[in-house]
């Protein structure tokens, strides 16, 4: 804790002979008043500091499993019916995918899908889906809501594929998130013959989506916005697959130090990308729009497929809307713990 202000008030010469007890107790309240002063000062950018990591230890994590049930009417995105979005064609399956390791065994998700999407379709992005994972309270909808909308758009395109919005039974507590990853993976795989999957992560989410990815093959490449540090070394066996990190530079929950060291970690070998926006809060509230484009361009590049110049215009389209990309993070379960949109 510093206390720089002690160190710069004048020095005070003592007395050629000794004070009374009353001068004692004056000077005692003095320097008491001066700490309290530069307690006062300091204490609220102390607490305020943006931390490192979300991870949750096995003694504060208390939250019980999430239920479909938790997470009504959020199947698409609030303009999907409306009647210029009838480009957008795509199925909602709401899933409860078995876990196999024994602790309260199954998690919530929800599937998009394309429209008449066969198990049988092979070859190419036929064969990718991207799974999108939330942070330190867990969730369905992201960061500003904004994986409501990418899982409706990229299930959407002409050459569209398979979105999961997953969520995790013990969020926070990454030992169990990552076989919850991985239960979706195999999911996929068996279901919808899946050979290739792009992990998104926003904010503590980034720990399952490295610790995954640097050790599954299936893993194509990596994204995270306002990623945490934490337990994720994984990032260092991800090079050559691709990486894109995304980050605010006035968050207040995750250091924007976080997507720096990351990018470090992951080396020289690879294509990756950090991509910091100027003044932007922990959720991207203010440029969520450009982030979900680019999430949305990474994708579809990893899974082998160019947006072309028609369906750009689909992929920049406001799907949540400012009004909505909070409360929709409230009903999602995306603010839960210790996740914020500072």
């Amino acid at each position: 804790m510093r206390f720089a202000s002690i160190t710069n008030r004048p020095y005070l010469p003592l007395a050629r002979t000794a004070p009374s007890m009353r001068g004692y107790h004056s000077l005692f309240q003095s320097l008491l008043f001066a700490v309290k002063s530069d307690i006062r000062t300091f204490a609220p950018s102390i607490m305020s500091t943006p931390k490192s990591s979300l991870s949750a230890t096995a003694t504060s994590f208390t939250r019980s499993p999430a239920k479909l049930s938790d997470y009504p009417n959020l199947s698409h995105p609030p303009a999907h019916d409306t009647p210029a979005k009838q480009k957008q064609i795509c199925d909602v399956k709401p899933l409860t995918i078995k876990v196999a390791d024994g602790k309260d065994g199954t998690v919530p998700a929800f599937l998009h899908v394309p429209q008449n999407y066969q198990q049988e379709q092979s070859g190419g992005r036929e064969r990718t889906a991207a799974i999108l994972l939330s942070g330190a309270g867990g969730g369905v909808v992201g960061p500003s809501s904004i994986y409501l909308s990418i899982a409706d758009k990229l299930a959407s395109l002409d050459q569209g594929i398979p979105v999961m919005r997953l969520d995790y039974r013990f969020p926070a507590r990454n030992k169990y998130c990552v076989s919850d990853v991985k239960a979706a993976m195999d999911y996929l795989e068996q279901a919808y013959a899946l050979r290739k999957f792009i992990l998104v992560g926003w904010s503590f989410g980034g720990a399952p989506v490295f610790t995954a990815g640097g050790s599954d093959a299936r893993v194509a490449g990596c994204a995270t916005v306002a990623s945490q540090t934490a337990e994720t070394d994984g990032i260092k066996g991800l090079s050559p697959r691709p990486l894109l990190l995304l980050h605010g530079t006035a968050d207040r929950t995750l250091n924007p130090s976080c997507s720096e060291r990351l990018y470090r970690l992951y080396g020289t070998w690879g294509d990756r990308e950090l991509k910091f926006f100027d003044g932007d809060d922990h959720a991207l509230t203010q440029n969520s729009l450009k982030a979900e484009e680019m999430l949305c361009k990474f994708i579809m590049r990893c899974a082998g497929v160019e947006i072309g110049d028609g369906e750009s215009k689909l992929v920049r389209e406001d799907l949540v809307g400012d009004s909505n990309k909070v409360e929709l993070m409230k009903r999602g379960g995306d603010l839960k713990g210790e996740e914020s949109v500072e």
